[in-house]
């Protein structure tokens, strides 16, 4: 079975390899590639991410910020939670790892935050574990995003939240054929300037493009076994807020 790797389609074992090495080769300067591709929105799109998870101010409230190697999320949710939440940051890249713990280190949010590497496809934790599962830019990467989705529902407890937060499909006219120019050509180019390396950027502009749009993709999310389904568009679509409780 094939999957797709950008616009190229591999075999089945080979996109996990191919994306673990784009991470690799832009982990230091992650959070620059994604101001470079949603023109710094990110940071206004991910703090309403975490304003929609509402983590209460009291001790015992667990989540897991999958694909979160950074820490960018999880260190949001510790915050708002006042410092009670436990977040683990889970991720298949350790250099991305090691990014977030450095980071975390430096703002000193470590007894909040737990690092653990693996797949998506396969979270090493029981059933029932957590009350949130974040996913940010994130699981357009995932080879077997079906499986990730059902991983995710696993994992929760009764009532938790989904949340995934990704780059969409512009709904707006002018503003779809803009955003395309720049991240077709300016995106990459960018990337040749800040990070010396355009390819990564080139592969993660295309993974986009061929990512479902935001109606079907709710419709997996509900096919995985969620209830209460529903999205936010931020920027016309350029991004897209997914959620879904366990019920």
């Amino acid at each position: 079975m094939s999957r797709s790797y950008g616009y190229r389609e591999v075999g089945e074992g080979e996109k996990q390899p191919l994306v673990d090495s784009v991470f690799h080769r832009v982990a230091s300067r992650y959070d620059l590639m994604n101001d470079a591709m949603s023109g710094g929105m990110h940071r206004v799109w991910k703090n309403a991410m975490v304003a929609r998870v509402n983590p209460p101010r009291r001790p015992g409230w667990r989540s897991v910020d999958v694909a979160g190697g950074t820490g960018d999320i999880a260190m949001r949710i510790v915050e708002k939670s006042d410092r009670n939440a436990q977040v683990t940051v889970f991720d298949i890249n350790g250099s991305m790892l090691e990014v977030g713990r450095e980071r975390a280190r430096k703002r000193g949010l470590g007894a909040n935050l737990d690092f653990v590497e693996g797949n998506a496809e396969a979270l090493p934790f029981e059933t029932g574990s957590f009350d949130a599962y974040t996913i940010a830019f994130g699981i357009r990467n995932v080879p077997r995003m079906d499986r990730a989705l059902e991983e995710a529902l696993r994992v929760l407890k009764f009532g938790g939240q989904f949340l995934c937060l990704e780059f969409s499909q512009v709904d707006l006219p002018v503003l779809d054929r803009v955003y395309e120019q720049w991240s077709t050509h300016a995106i990459p180019r960018l990337g040749g300037i800040l990070a010396k390396d355009e390819e990564p950027y080139r592969y993660l502009v295309e993974s986009i493009r061929r990512f479902p749009d935001q109606e079907r993709f709710a419709g997996f999310i509900r096919e995985a076994g969620f209830s209460q389904v529903g999205y936010r568009n931020f920027t016309g679509g350029v991004a897209a807020l997914h959620w879904g409780y366990k019920l």
